[in-house]
């Protein structure tokens, strides 16, 4: 097998029966202690007990498939290894959540950052995964599941404020407090079984929410709640006219987007979200299974969540972008109903005349077409967030099933979106070719990082909690150093 360079939310089939996750980093004067550690997921995203804990305290699972191996120094490089035989993992364990974490310090302060992932006893190099972080204490370097009967490999780098417990905790095993050690004791989470979750709803990322950290000064809009205001879900206007069962998903999901939030310490953070829809041919089976649609109603609620006026701007694309009605909380049933729609194309189209049949403020699908042009719809939100400023920073929701072909012209925009209040946040829908999307991250010459990107194979079983986890993994960090740059 070649070895691939990965970007975040890229995937790859392993094709090997073991694997090594090696994490390096550079040893230095200030660098902390970094460990790495794994944890074995059943179907419903979350450990059995707490012996699906695999770390520097519990080293060996008792199913004999997953090994801490441990730290060696070689060369101003130190690594920590975890191993992972996959014909030894039990029928029950369908994701291996490889991670580590910094004690004395944070992952700003380590350079060098690399997963390498390493298969036939550790002999060939399948994949290597360089990471990228600022005061994170705990990481989320790449994960190993399982995809209709075969294992493969994805980078995610998601990084937490909340330190090994706090990763620990998000997947169902209860942390208790630390006792007190002295100072140049390493401390480790105290495990207990955790509570069994409510078998009818998403699990909840956390059992007990890591109090906020206060946000940096510099950026206005991450502002702390206020006073004697949990971090539960706003109360989004418009919300009250919905279907009571919707309704209730709602409240769910904000709540699991403001613990999200808290993770990143921006608790009580406002924006104004945008969404962005691939309606191109090859997202038609989505938009046919209800796929999109459900994609819709998840992120309504971090639109809720982060702007109380119940409104949330929206935009169609293929060949061609076209403005979607605004979607208002109160008329999300009727807002899917007309306007979640795979694009078209008619060879023997005249004039434009509308489509017979459609309803006022439908997009006639004919005439946005079936190819994928990212950059006319990149181009039309920039537009309409100049003419329409906001107080808060704006965040950009752009879904995509790849098949991106236009990447200078996509690239051009995104770099000159870079002084201005927007954060794009894309997520690939399980297809492949998202070029420069993909590789955005790493491209140098721009004063701040505007653009996530992550990939998922099939967005319909992320959990709720994983999905907003990664989808506000980056646009904090991001506010902070826009606010440093003079950008917000």
């Amino acid at each position: 097998m070649t070895a691939r360079f990965m970007s975040k939310g890229a995937n790859l089939p392993v094709d090997v029966p073991d694997v090594q996750v090696e994490l390096s980093w550079a040893e230095g004067v200030g660098v902390p202690d970094i460990d790495a550690s794994a944890l074995l997921l059943a179907q419903d995203g979350r450990v059995r007990d707490d012996g699906d804990f695999v770390f520097y305290n519990q080293p060996l699972h008792a199913s004999g498939a997953v090994r801490h191996i441990g730290k060696r120094s070689d060369a101003g490089v130190m690594t920590d290894t975890v191993q992972v035989d996959l014909r030894s993992l039990e029928r029950a364990i369908t994701r291996v959540v490889l991670c580590a974490s910094a004690d004395g310090g944070t992952f700003g302060q380590v350079t060098g950052l690399t997963l390498r992932l390493l298969g036939t006893g550790g002999r060939s190099e399948v994949a290597r995964f360089e990471m990228q972080a600022a005061r994170e204490t705990a990481f989320i370097a790449g994960e190993l599941y399982l995809r209709e009967g075969r294992w493969k490999f994805r980078a995610v780098g998601q990084g937490y404020d909340s330190g090994l417990a706090g990763v620990a905790r998000d997947f169902g095993i209860t942390v208790d407090a630390e006792p007190e050690v002295a100072a140049t004791s390493p401390s480790a989470p105290v495990l207990t079984p955790p509570a069994p979750a409510p078998p009818t709803l998403p699990p909840p990322v956390s059992s007990t929410p890591t109090p906020p950290v206060s946000p940096p000064a510099t950026p206005a809009a991450v502002v702390p709640p206020p006073a004697g205001r949990s971090f539960g879900p706003r109360t989004t206007k418009g919300e009250e006219r919905l279907p009571v069962d919707m309704r209730k998903r709602l409240s769910l999901r904000k709540e699991q987007v403001a613990v999200s939030l808290s993770k990143r310490g921006a608790l009580g953070l406002s924006a104004r979200v945008v969404l962005v829809l691939d309606a191109s041919g090859s997202m038609a089976f989505l938009y046919s299974r209800g796929v999109v649609a459900d994609v819709v109603e998840r992120m309504a609620a971090v639109a809720a969540q982060l702007d109380d006026d119940g409104e949330m701007q929206a935009w169609t694309f293929a060949s061609e972008a076209a403005r979607l009605p605004d979607l208002r909380l109160g008329e999300l049933p009727e807002w899917l109903r007309l306007h979640v729609r795979v694009g078209e194309i008619s060879l023997f189209r005249r004039g434009k005349k509308p489509r017979k049949g459609m309803e006022p403020g439908q997009v006639d699908m004919r005439s946005v077409g079936i190819q994928n042009e990212e950059q006319k719809a990149i181009a039309q939100v920039r537009s309409y967030v100049r003419e329409n400023p906001a107080p808060v920073p704006t965040l950009v929701l752009f879904f995509s099933d790849g098949g991106v072909h236009r990447d200078a012209a996509i690239e051009r925009e995104l770099r000159a979106a870079v002084e201005e209040p927007i954060f794009w946040q894309f997520v690939g829908l399980g297809q492949s070719d998202y070029g420069v999307l993909e590789r955005f991250d790493t491209l140098p010459g721009r004063r701040v990082d505007n653009v996530g990107f992550f990939a998922v194979d099939d967005v319909s079983t992320v959990p709720d909690q994983e999905l907003y986890d990664r989808l506000l993994s980056e646009f904090p960090s991001w506010i902070t150093a826009a606010g440093r740059a003079g950008i917000l």
